[in-house]
């Protein structure tokens, strides 16, 4: 399973990693680079990411599906495909449009993890 993530990650300059977690932020297969900053990679921030995309629900403007986040040096973009969560993490200069170009590849991956989840 990391070998297509590995893949994707190839075809967008700057992306660093992509996680896949459950619902309580514990990653279930991670690709990274050398380069992905070490504290993304950690449960306590995949957690955090999780919980805002719920709490992003409570806004009241629908279901909350995805969600970018841009910082200094890094962007994190995450897509809720419930009960899983998936976050990537890139450079801030990389291109955000391109990463969400890969939501529809990083769906089809997560149908095989959901079926694990949801039975667990």
């Amino acid at each position: 399973m990391k070998k297509p993530l590995v893949q994707l990650m190839s075809r967008v300059q700057g992306l660093q990693a992509i996680v896949f977690t459950d619902r309580e932020g514990v990653p279930l297969i991670k690709a990274c680079t050398e380069s992905a900053p070490e504290h993304a990679l950690r449960g306590s921030f995949l957690a955090t990411v999780g919980m805002a995309m719920s709490q992003g629900n409570k806004l009241g403007l629908g279901k909350c599906n995805k969600m970018v986040s841009s910082y200094g040096n890094y962007q994190v973009v995450s897509f809720n495909r419930h009960p899983l969560t998936i976050t990537l993490v890139a450079s801030s200069t990389a291109n955000t449009g391109m990463i969400l170009n890969l939501e529809e590849d990083l769906t089809t991956i997560s149908q095989s993890l959901r079926s694990v989840v949801e039975t667990s």
